[in-house]
């Protein structure tokens, strides 16, 4: 990482400066009742915005799992585990969690596929759908726009393998899934605060 603190920039919402009961009201308040939230995103958790900053350092960005640190709201404690070839973090959610992430970007349509799990790095199910456009394709101004898709797998649904779970967790990661949209937005905020952040004073190494 490098010595940008992130915690200085303003208005990112991280577990450091926000507790998990203030998100959880925060995701509340941004999950209104005058839809039907199981028909809108029932199977399928699409979000976007537009970043004032290049697309190709915003995919650079993305494409380092070390900045997943920096913009989601409780993957901490990153360490390298070689004979998987992927990560492993904590996800402060789900209390000690481990989560395991394997990142596959590609350069040419700037996509950048977060192949994740809960409690066990063999079958990394959670599959996190991101691509960077140039805006001045979509919308003839500089930037970039963000697109993020989640996709319902059955097992957001039913935890299989409970026995793994950390001991004393009592939430599952698809208990939240109802409040991906206001969690994923949240985030998706953290990340273009901290690429403008960036891009705005040339600090780019992760």
């Amino acid at each position: 990482m490098s010595d940008v603190d992130v915690n200085k920039i303003e208005g990112l919402v991280r577990v450091e400066n926000v507790p998990k009961e203030d998100m959880q009201e925060l995701c509340m308040e941004m999950t209104h009742s005058v839809y039907p939230h199981k028909k809108v995103y029932g199977d399928y958790c699409p979000i976007q915005a537009h970043v004032n900053c290049p697309p190709e350092l915003a995919f650079r960005y993305l494409a380092k799992t070390e900045a997943l640190l920096e913009w989601t709201y409780s993957l901490r404690d990153m360490i390298y585990v070689p004979e998987k070839e992927l990560f492993e973090f904590t996800d402060a959610i789900g209390g000690t969690t481990k989560c395991y992430a394997k990142t596959v970007a590609h350069s040419g349509p700037m996509t950048v596929d977060y192949h994740c799990a809960w409690d066990q790095p063999d079958h990394l199910w959670m599959i996190y759908l991101m691509r960077v456009v140039p805006a001045e394709l979509v919308f003839n101004k500089s930037g970039c726009v963000i697109t993020w898709i989640n996709c319902r797998h059955p097992f957001y649904d039913e935890n299989p393998s409970p026995e793994l779970a950390p001991e004393g967790r009592k939430v599952w990661v698809g208990d939240g899934w109802p409040f991906f949209y206001a969690g994923h937005t949240v985030e998706l905020e953290n990340l273009k605060r901290i690429l403008e952040y960036r891009n705005a004073h040339n600090e780019w190494e992760v």
